[in-house]
């Protein structure tokens, strides 16, 4: 007798001989005794992305398949209680209501995309239900507290980071940037990438959002030299993106742009009226960027938990969807992950039934307060691990599916595959050899060499041999007073505030040698003594030199300019004085520096010039070393501050005094020449050094030569026109100045002086005083033209005729 399953009796008590015909025919049907477990399941047939379409089906088949094995659940059977959500969280609120308040229980949920995920999971817990989705991918739904029963078979947006980060590793790249379309998708995808990435010592040093004009992001990105570029958009803002790339040139085989994998193969062929670049152009803008995109389809033909390949499980979805056009129904790409989504509930399922079992309990006999029977069911799908048609199932600790990462990369017009990341092993997997465009992958920024600048030699040198030369001049000039110290105009000088002048004038010029030396010379442990030695040299020498000078001045002011009340006093002028007023001058500089350095010692400094911004991938950066302090500005304004009032000073006393004819101090002319060309060179050197500090030679060779000329002419104007031209100019002068030295006696001693003047006195009057000028006149209107003549042999003429008319001058007196 055949008897179909269908029309066996049941619901009534039945005779003997239809038990026994139950038990004979419950042996070839299987399904008869199991109990049903329900799920309730929400499949977007409709609205902004309609993946119930291919979901449903392929769900379906697995459902088949699983109430088909009897390894899997054998007393129970699973059945699917599904509605249309349309991807509407509002639609999906009565729906899930529906579920809930209508008989008959559901074990579990099952919705799709990621808004109705959201709404469903956060409220799944007041009910102990487990939700396990299969198309969502919000990042925010990773969240243990805010949604503590939910899994997913769709990967997380964020698994495209780990993928990201064993590139940058791969690649060598430290230094990325980012640009976001501003959702909440994008935002939660980018702040999970900069944690990866500061875990990995990877920095995202631009971090760039725009809402619908991409321009002013894109442009941040030129200016701050971004090569590596992760772009978290939408496709409709990738071409926008990719345009504004286009008119900023950021693009070419510098950069590397990262995007989204899930756009249309020809994206950038698609004309927009929101955008006015070309196909051409957008081409080549998008030319060599990276997608990641994850695996929803298993590359490789393994037989799974459903004993299907993953070919064979897309032959029968095709068959089952009627020859419907796969790329015209949704969610069709993601057709594999909801089919291993009921495997996965189905294998977890069957794991808690031993455990339950010990425990007194069953599956059926959950509802929505028991908490025993959902802890359960938490625990065997946290735990499971099962190769699908989709690649391995497995589950991370916020219930998100770890799955394979396919790399991509756009060469010559389209994408080729480049690699696979398993997110489970964290594996990077290769397409053979050619992987990249070009020979190797970009740097992540701009190169920067740092490369030492140091003064040229050439100049250093040349400086060197004047500031020698000088002195020895100052040597010459010493030795020269102090071997004619006994001489009365050399008495009248003032020999010592000389001798100090020429000693400063020397300390001054072998300043001259540190002031050039640098990491070309010496190690940069020493550099500080160096910067010392600079310091002291030119402080010390310049209270010396100019400190005398000052000296005389300041005395020939206080003292000959007073009233004639007090004309005897001009007689004396106590030389301890002088003496005094420039060991105050030094002693205030020596305290000063003292300070300085116990204070604020100097030490070396390394200046980093702005590298020019160029095309190039490496580029030099300059850097100077520099003798400084933490409050260097500090010190050179006070330094300076003082320095300069004694030279504003002492042109100011140069000036007062310059119609003063006196034999105590006969040279004071001539150091008011000095003081005019040292306070001139000083106060245009100070401020210039310090613009050009950042220019070793320019700013040394100002500096160095402003030192050797002021010393120069302060050695010439003070030591040669004046005491000893007699011995600087040639034979011909040297017979004049012998004529003048002995009409005027200036080469005796005071005391042959003295004693000639008291022999003649008696016998002088006033007609030989008047035939003796009158024959003076005409000697010295020889002299004069004479000197014009050898002007050339002389050391300057300036110095000469000065000293030519001082000279005239006091004799006609």
């Amino acid at each position: 007798m055949a008897v179909s399953c269908q029309s066996l009796p049941g619901g009534r008590r039945k005779t003997l001989m239809f038990a026994s015909l139950t038990l004979l025919f419950s042996w070839s049907c299987p399904a008869l005794g199991k109990k049903k477990l329900y799920i309730g399941a929400l499949f977007p047939m409709s609205g902004g992305w309609p993946g119930g379409q291919a979901c449903l089906p392929s769900a379906q088949m697995a459902l088949d398949l699983v109430n088909k094995r009897t390894d899997i659940l054998p007393e129970y059977e699973l059945e699917l209680i599904h509605y249309d959500s349309m991807c509407d969280p509002g639609e999906a609120t009565k729906l899930l209501y529906d579920l809930l308040y209508t008989e008959p229980i559901k074990i579990v949920l099952m919705p799709g995309c990621s808004s109705v995920s959201t709404l469903v999971a956060e409220a799944a817990r007041m009910w102990n239900l487990i939700v396990l989705s299969y198309g969502s991918s919000s990042p925010a739904l990773s969240n243990r507290q805010r949604f503590p029963t939910f899994f997913r078979t769709h990967p997380s947006a964020t698994l495209h980071n780990p993928t990201r980060v064993q590139l940058f590793q791969k690649w060598k790249w430290t230094k990325i940037a980012t640009i976001q379309q501003t959702t909440e998708v994008f935002t939660s995808t980018l702040d999970d990438l900069e944690a990866r990435t500061k875990e990995a010592g990877i920095e995202i040093s631009v971090r760039q959002s725009f809402l619908t004009d991409p321009a002013p992001a894109v442009k941040n990105l030129k200016r701050q030299d971004a090569r590596i570029i992760v772009g978290l958009f939408y496709e409709t803002e990738a071409r926008k993106v990719f345009c504004e790339v286009y008119k900023e040139k950021l693009y070419g085989k510098k950069y590397v742009w990262f995007l989204i994998g899930w756009y249309a193969d020809n994206w950038f062929k698609i004309k927009d009226p929101s955008i006015n670049c070309t196909v051409e152009q957008m081409t080549e803008a998008v030319e060599g960027h990276v997608t990641t995109e994850i695996v929803m389809l298993n590359p490789e033909t393994v037989r799974g938990a459903s004993n299907l390949t993953s070919q064979e499980f897309l032959n029968q979805l095709m068959s089952k969807l009627g020859g419907k056009n796969p790329e015209e129904t949704g969610g069709f790409q993601e057709a594999p992950l909801a089919y291993d989504a009921v495997w996965a509930l189905a294998l977890a399922l069957n794991k808690t039934v031993g455990p339950l079992k010990a425990k007194g309990r069953r599956l059926e006999d959950f509802n929505y307060n028991n908490q025993d029977i959902t802890a359960e069911i938490y625990r065997a799908l946290n735990t499971s691990s099962f190769e699908g048609v989709s690649g391995h199932v497995v589950f991370d600790a916020q219930g998100s599916r770890m799955a394979w990462t396919l790399i991509e990369q756009l060469q010559g017009g389209s994408y080729k595959k480049i690699g696979y990341f398993d997110s489970t092993k964290g594996n990077l997997s290769w397409y053979g050899n050619d992987r990249w465009i070009g020979p190797d992958p970009p740097a992540d920024q701009t190169v920067v060499i740092e490369e030492f600048r140091f003064l040229s030699q050439k100049l250093f040198v040349s400086v060197s041999v004047f500031a020698g030369l000088g002195i020895l001049l100052g040597i010459v000039c010493l030795t020269f007073n102090i071997y004619n110290s006994n001489v009365r105009y050399i008495q009248n000088s003032q020999p010592y505030l000389n001798n100090m002048t020429a000693v400063g004038c020397m300390m001054a010029l072998a300043a001259v040698f540190p002031l050039g030396l640098d990491g070309h010379h010496v190690h940069r442990k020493q550099f500080p003594v160096v910067c010392q030695f600079r310091l002291w040299l030119l402080g010390l020498g310049f209270s010396l030199a100019y400190g005398s000078m000052f000296t005389k001045i300041w005395w020939v002011h206080t003292v000959f300019t007073k009233k004639d009340d007090k004309k005897e006093k001009r007689k004396h002028l106590e030389p301890w004085k002088l003496y005094a007023t420039v060991g105050v001058l030094l002693v205030i500089d020596v305290l000063s520096l003292m300070i300085w350095q116990i204070v604020d010692p100097l030490h070396i400094t390394v200046e980093g010039r702005e590298a020019p911004k160029g095309d190039l991938d490496v580029l030099i950066q300059p850097l100077l070393e520099h003798c400084s302090s933490d409050k260097m500005n500090t010190w050179l304004g006070v330094v300076y501050g003082y320095k300069g009032l004694l030279l504003l000073l002492g042109i100011f006393l140069a000036y007062e005094t310059k119609s003063i004819s006196t034999e105590k101090i006969n040279d004071h002319r001539a150091v008011g020449m000095a003081i005019y060309n040292v306070s001139v060179l000083c106060m245009i050197t100070a401020p210039v050094t310090m613009i050009l500090s950042s220019q070793q030679d320019a700013s040394f060779a100002f500096a160095s030569l402003a030192i050797v000329f002021s010393v120069y002419i302060t050695l010439v104007v003070l030591s040669v026109t004046v005491p000893v031209l007699t011995y600087c100019v040639p034979v011909s002068t040297s017979s004049i100045q012998m004529r003048r030295l002995i009409t005027r006696g200036e080469w005796q001693s005071d005391t042959q002086e003295t004693v000639k003047t008291q022999g003649s006195s008696t016998n002088n009057n006033d007609e030989e005083k008047s035939r003796q000028l009158e024959r003076e006149n005409k000697e010295l209107q020889k002299i004069i033209q004479e000197v014009q003549d050898q002007l050339c042999y002389t050391v300057g003429i300036g110095s000469v005729m000065v000293y030519s008319r001082v000279r005239i001058s006091y004799v006609i007196q």
